[in-house]
């Protein structure tokens, strides 16, 4: 927004929905840390130096936001899991230290292995990838089979909490 305000607000999403979401969502360690401050810092400065096509690939993310939005809010995870993937897709042509071969070839092992949809979480370079898969485990097989660890998880709505021992 201008002035560099950001809003945000609830989805308008059923439990239903959130319930296949959780269910259908798999996440894998690939194995590599990165530095996302250097790639943010790279994205930073093309953005202030006007470098039409990062002011582009931003500008489209931020529509394939609303998209995702839209999708989630009337239930359609399958086409969330199509806008995972061309985000993914965007993110890589944003830097050349975004991906790397073996992420690369993980990645397209999924999208062969029941994956509908997925990307790299974070800043990029390394960390996590997550699917969407209706086949989940035909994936988790191929996925593991290619040395990679599952992380399992749940989505939390209750926010932070403070563990003391």
């Amino acid at each position: 927004m201008p002035g560099g305000r950001v809003e945000a607000w609830p989805l308008k999403t059923s439990e239903e929905t959130l319930y296949n979401l959780e269910d259908n969502l798999l996440l894998f360690f690939t194995g590599y840390s990165r530095s996302a401050s250097a790639i943010l810092k790279e994205q930073d400065t093309k953005s202030k130096a006007a470098d039409s096509s990062m002011i582009e690939n931003l500008h489209f993310v931020k529509e394939l936001g609303f998209q995702s939005q839209r999708a989630l809010e009337s239930g359609d995870l399958a086409a969330l899991a199509r806008l995972m993937d061309v985000h993914w897709q965007r993110k890589k042509q944003r830097s050349g230290n975004m991906s790397n071969p073996k992420i690369n070839e993980w990645y397209d092992l999924a999208m062969a292995s029941g994956a509908l949809g997925g990307k790299l979480i974070g800043a990029g370079g390394g960390g996590f990838l997550m699917f969407y898969a209706d086949d989940k485990v035909k994936l988790r097989h191929a996925m593991r089979s290619a040395g990679l660890k599952e992380v399992r998880f749940k989505f939390d709505f209750e926010g932070t909490k403070l563990l003391t021992s």
